[in-house]
């Protein structure tokens, strides 16, 4: 069974398991089926043989009020969706977690070694100070790969429901002796990225802005660094981590990531290229919550699940600034 089914990546999810001869069940909130209504879900259940749990409410949020949706739809849904394949013995899933799980990303200090900043101030961001520094000495860190075992630190509502549907997944892992898989996307774009949308990722926002005649606006310095990966390498990671088999009783996190960095100055030109448009505005501004660099080691997902990213970031950019 696959929820959240209409959505972005939930409808490439779908389209890579049938392509590869499996039977999906579908659960989409669009079709009338809510992951919170016990009821649909124990229509659906009986015979399941593994849920790929894709539903959820996405985006940072863009104020307090959206913290009650966050919990409801991606907190409690998962304990719903979790209770009924306890009750029909379903001892797989696959959970669409994300990279927001670790906040900042990982850091090296010249005197201090690995370190992991805290929240920037927001006096340093009114300044343009953007950097982080150690949160031992004050001094200028570098930027560093972060692995799956790096200590969780989510910034903002989203991120703090995608943790908690890790930790639920692995209470019922632990509970059930069932094996649980949380695969932590990283910046996903691709065909049938939501468009004009409050909640949408920086690459869809950057392409409406383009596909309107406006340049994109690139909020600090556009120097943060992220990884960009195409939501059909998502997909194939997806259909990877349907066929592992981790231990029972526990749950494995994977970064699902091209293991090639990009800023989002250089997602911003990228787009208008593709797309003949007005050169981006870098407009020093920013948003609460937001992370300054995050680096990820796909290495584990690899090395456990064969995934490697498939699609590169110029071939991907191209494709996805006029779809």
């Amino acid at each position: 069974m696959l929820t959240g089914s209409a959505g972005f990546i939930g409808s490439h999810v779908g389209e890579t398991l049938e392509a590869a001869g499996h039977r999906v069940i579908r659960l989409d909130l669009r079709d009338g089926a809510d992951v919170r209504d016990a009821g649909v879900l124990d229509r659906l259940l009986p015979g399941v043989e593994l849920v790929m749990h894709q539903a959820a409410k996405v985006g940072l949020g863009v104020e307090v009020a959206d913290l009650p949706d966050y919990a409801s739809v991606n907190v409690y849904g998962t304990a719903v969706l979790l209770a009924a394949m306890a009750r029909h013995t379903i001892r797989r899933l696959v959970l669409a977690s994300s990279m927001v799980v670790y906040g900042e990303g990982a850091y090296t200090c010249a005197e201090h070694g690995s370190v992991r900043p805290g929240p920037r101030a927001v006096a340093d961001l009114d300044r343009g100070r953007f950097e982080p520094r150690c949160p031992r000495c004050g001094a200028m860190v570098r930027c560093a790969v972060i692995g799956e075992d790096a200590p969780p630190d989510p910034r903002n509502a989203y991120a703090t429901s995608k943790l908690a549907q890790e930790h639920l997944a692995a209470n019922w892992a632990r509970e059930t002796g069932a094996g649980a898989v949380a695969l932590r996307y990283h910046n996903v774009y691709g065909p049938r990225m939501p468009r004009d949308t409050p909640y949408a990722g920086v690459a869809a926002v950057f392409r409406s802005e383009l596909a309107a005649g406006r340049a994109p606006q690139v909020f600090e310095d556009g120097g943060q660094l992220r990884d960009f990966v195409h939501v059909r390498d998502v997909a194939r990671a997806n259909l990877a981590a349907l066929r592992a088999r981790p231990p029972a009783g526990t749950l494995a996190a994977y970064n699902i990531a091209s293991g090639t960095p990009h800023t989002v100055g250089q997602l911003a030109y990228a787009l208008a290229g593709a797309r003949d448009g007005p050169a981006p505005e870098v407009t020093g501004g920013y948003r609460l919550g937001d992370v300054r660099h995050i680096l990820a080691s796909p290495d584990r997902a690899t090395g456990e699940l064969g995934f490697h990213a498939a699609i590169g970031f110029e071939e991907g950019m191209k494709e996805f600034a006029w779809s």
